[in-house]
């Protein structure tokens, strides 16, 4: 059974449609969650999503402090 919850840059960058170069960037700069297998890049879909979920609310947050 393949274990699909795990995800490489380039399915990271996918996801979050954005550029690879720019995923494997957030990832160095410990922008989004993720860890390394040897050299490469991997991250767990469940801590990308959880992320993404805080990502959105802090920016609702903002927008209301007008």
């Amino acid at each position: 059974m393949p274990n699909d919850d795990i995800m490489t840059v380039k399915e990271l960058a996918d996801y979050l449609k954005i550029a690879e170069k720019t995923a494997y960037r957030f990832a160095s700069e410990g922008k989004v969650p993720g860890f390394k297998v040897g050299s490469a890049w991997r991250f767990k879909k469940e801590e990308i999503d959880a992320w993404i979920k805080r990502q959105s609310e802090g920016n609702t947050t903002e927008q209301g402090k007008k």
